[in-house]
């Protein structure tokens, strides 16, 4: 089934189709998430990965128990978008030598990741409440507040931690300008 084709022929079946994708797309991201974590060398990155893969999991299901509700087999359909983040953090990854700049490449990449799961639950939550199916929408916001809160983590892990890192600078040496900076219009 494609995205505007004469598959999706009424709401409903644009519902369905959004559900497989994100259903596919949480596979894929069940399978990439180990490479990601693997990589990572900032411990608090590492646990913070090894949690999403637990919460990852638990997605699925909750798309799986959506899926039988409905009294069907748990489906996904092919997802270019997902395939497409997941292949562009595989290769920024790739190309980073410097371990803090890769786990700033990592937390970048996960993020996009994020981003594309908050859009389409998003998404998601508003065509079951349509339908009618606010049972559905209330199984796919435990997963939207759930990608909501990883990407407030990453968020402020790169901003408090590994984006100083990586850049050389460290909480220190933003102490010491901040100092300085104040110094110099005192004296002025």
């Amino acid at each position: 089934m494609g995205l505007f084709t004469k598959d999706i022929a009424t709401f409903e079946d644009l519902f369905v189709h959004g559900l497989q994708d994100i259903y596919y797309a949480e596979n894929q991201i069940l399978k990439a998430l180990p490479k990601l974590i693997e990589a990572a060398t900032n411990p608090q990155l590492k646990r913070g990965l090894k949690d999403h893969l637990k919460e990852t999991e638990e997605h699925v299901s909750r798309l799986e128990q959506i899926f039988e509700m409905r009294e069907e087999k748990p489906k996904g359909t092919k997802c270019p978008g997902i395939l497409g983040l997941i292949s562009e953090g595989d290769e920024i990854t790739g190309n980073v030598s410097d371990k803090k700049v890769l786990d700033a490449a990592i937390i970048g990449s996960a993020q996009a990741v994020e981003h594309y799961e908050i859009t389409h639950y998003g998404s998601l939550i508003a065509w079951a409440r349509e339908i009618g199916r606010g049972d559905f929408a209330a199984i796919l916001q435990e997963n939207l507040d759930e990608e909501l809160a990883a990407d407030a983590k990453l968020t402020d892990l790169a901003e408090s931690r590994v984006n100083k890192q990586a850049s050389g600078r460290t909480s220190r040496q933003g102490a010491k300008k901040r100092t300085a900076k104040k110094t110099a219009r005192k004296a002025a």
